[in-house]
């Protein structure tokens, strides 16, 4: 299974790296249409990530986030 980035134009989808196909080999496509997001957008959404939260909250995200063990004992 290969995993390809691809333009669609004219009605046919054209990789943006070759394929490791053979000529005229029939392939299945799942299409993701979801676009990157650019450095402005990631930052945007990281600074929101605790907007409405109680820091007792904020603590205990943290905790659990940053300290693997906890995982564990969930």
């Amino acid at each position: 299974m290969q995993t390809l980035k691809a333009i669609y134009e004219n009605g046919v989808f054209r990789p943006l790296e070759k394929p490791e196909l053979a000529e005229g080999q029939s392939v299945q496509l799942i299409v993701d249409t979801t676009n990157p997001l650019t450095p402005q957008e990631m930052l945007q959404l990281a600074s929101e990530v605790y907007e409405g939260l109680s820091e007792t909250d904020v603590d205990e995200i943290e905790e659990i986030a940053f300290v693997p063990t906890t995982l564990l004992l969930l």
